[in-house]
């Protein structure tokens, strides 16, 4: 197997486990954490914004746009346009739709969130600050894993496709 091979499959499956990851967050974790109280989902969502930022989480999720780009550089190089569109789509998804989104998004919020001090908020304050991050944030996350599962699809798409001298 060759390095382009293995650049193509590593975005593809680097691509494939972050959409996981968002897809699975979407059909467990957010109706769930619908059912329970406000101080629980504050609490719960606090502890979860601090464990993520993590090597096996954030190396992956900020490189893979480095790999699907070194995979479409790769295909463009050995003459496969197909593949590289494909590629660059993927990348291009990813950065705008994951990446932009997350860090536009998601983080703010998140940030926000972790700057709320629960111990010391009162019941009300508790709610409304629920009430601030939990739609906004679930309407990003929908939109990222939209945009991850668009990737995903795009890099296996470069997979499946036959070269250009076919």
């Amino acid at each position: 197997m060759d390095f382009k091979t293995l650049l193509l499959g590593g975005g593809i499956v680097t691509t494939g486990l972050m959409s996981g990851l968002l897809y699975g967050w979407s059909v467990s974790v957010i109706p769930g954490t619908r059912r329970i109280a406000a101080g629980n989902y504050v609490d719960t969502m606090q502890h979860i914004n601090r464990a993520i930022i993590n090597p096996a989480f954030v190396i992956p999720f900020m490189g893979i746009p480095l790999v699907l780009g070194g995979a479409a550089w790769m295909q463009f190089r050995a003459g496969d346009h197909r593949k590289g569109w494909l590629l660059v789509g993927a990348a291009g998804t990813y950065v705008v739709g994951v990446l932009g989104v997350t860090i536009g998004g998601n983080v703010p919020l998140n940030d926000a969130l972790d700057a709320f001090d629960l111990r010391n908020s009162s019941a009300s304050a508790v709610e409304a600050r629920r009430t601030s991050y939990e739609s906004p944030w679930n309407r990003w996350h929908f939109l990222r894993t939209a945009a991850s599962v668009g990737a995903f699809a795009l890099a296996a798409a470069a997979a499946l496709v036959t070269t250009d001298d076919a």
